[in-house]
């Protein structure tokens, strides 16, 4: 059985599918696709600058050396950088796409082996059909609609015709599986690498030397409640607030206050350290369409060190508000975090969101997988 999978940039940063496929490619050969655009590309230095990027791995694939990925199992895992027009909504550029990716894969697959199409992202409901793929299944961990940086009507529509065509489904969340036919969806929450983050590992040179410290990991994006950011910092001038992550949207109300601290991108692995050695993790994030229908990743993996969680509500969270501050204002927000104060030793809540997270794992997740993609192959 070979898998191919349409989702983001392998490696560019740690998404749930590339968590699953860490252990699926164990099992099946895999031919990932990177990132084909959500939106249509602007005359800006960013979009520039990426578009320079994928031509360069489109060209650097072709290099004898490149792409001899072997996973330790001996299957075969590739990388594909994708030459396709990022252009949502226009029939050409459906219609180049399809042929361009369909030539372009072939050369990566085996013709003896049967294909599974796996769809994190709508705009791979052009290839379906292109393979003789035995079933299509299409992994929805955003609401499309309502993310930022997408083009949401003709995604909308793209992603409609994937579910129509779609053998199965998988959503992230249950706000997402109630958007798709009950008959073939099944709600797949996000795992977590729990080794990873409950292995006890040194304090980051770069964490402030403080004795309260209140972090968040992630894009700083236009989902973060900057407002409320800066009130906390403001009434918590004891705290030192940190951010680990891409900055991506307006921060200039936080770059006066001397408790915040902008640290940049960090490999994933050296997450835990941080997370370790702050007293509580924070998920700032405004009510938005986009926050309703997520289920965070970082979430379980702050339930896995066991710090003392603060976090603003939604759907995804408020499952867990017996062991985190679920907070509905400013005023909550800051309490949840002065209460953490008192803290000297290891709660009760911080062990049960230790065990809720240990039975999560990406590897169970993968595993049912598996036994589903069986289920479809034999139907």
């Amino acid at each position: 059985m070979q898998i191919v999978v349409f989702g983001e940039d392998w490696g560019r940063h740690p998404s749930s599918t590339q968590h699953l496929f860490y252990h699926l490619k164990s099992h099946h050969d895999v031919v990932w696709v990177n990132s084909i655009g959500l939106r249509r590309p602007r005359l800006n230095w960013r979009d520039i600058s990426r578009a320079v990027n994928k031509l360069a791995s489109w060209w650097k694939q072709h290099s004898p050396h490149e792409n001899e990925n072997i996973s330790k199992s001996g299957k075969n895992f590739k990388v594909v950088q994708p030459l396709a027009l990022p252009w949502p909504g226009s029939s050409l550029a459906a219609k180049i796409n399809r042929l361009l990716l369909s030539r372009q894969l072939r050369h990566h697959l085996c013709p003896e082996q049967p294909v599974i199409l796996w769809c994190s992202l709508p705009s791979a409901v052009d290839l379906v059909g292109q393979f003789n793929e035995l079933a299509v299944i299409y992994y929805c961990g955003d609401d499309f609609s309502g993310l930022s940086g997408v083009d949401h009507d003709p995604v909308t529509a793209m992603e409609l015709n994937l579910v129509a065509k779609a053998d199965y489904i998988y959503a992230a969340s249950q706000d997402l599986a109630g958007k798709f036919p009950a008959t073939k969806t099944e709600f797949l929450p996000h795992g977590v690498n729990f080794e990873l983050f409950s292995q006890a590992m040194p304090r980051p040179r770069d964490l402030p030397d403080n004795p309260f410290i209140a972090g968040f990991y992630g894009s700083v994006a236009d989902w973060l409640d900057i407002k409320l950011i800066r009130a906390a910092a403001i009434a918590l001038p004891h705290w030192q607030f940190v951010f680990i992550g891409t900055i991506q949207t307006d921060v200039s109300l936080l770059e006066d206050l001397k408790n915040v601290h902008f640290l940049g991108p960090k490999p994933h692995h050296l997450l835990p350290a941080y997370v370790q050695h702050w007293q509580a993790s924070l998920l700032p994030f405004l009510r938005n369409r986009q926050i309703i229908s997520c289920n965070p990743l970082k979430l379980l993996e702050y339930m896995a060190v066991g710090k003392p969680i603060v976090s603003t509500r939604f759907p995804a969270v408020e499952k867990y508000e017996e062991h985190v501050a679920v907070t509905d204002s400013v005023e909550d927000f800051i309490n949840g975090l002065s209460s953490i104060e008192s803290h000297t030793t290891v709660t009760d809540s911080q062990n049960a969101l230790k065990e809720i997270s240990h039975e999560m794992s990406w590897q169970k997740f993968a595993d049912r997988i598996r036994l589903k993609i069986n289920e479809l192959v034999q139907n």
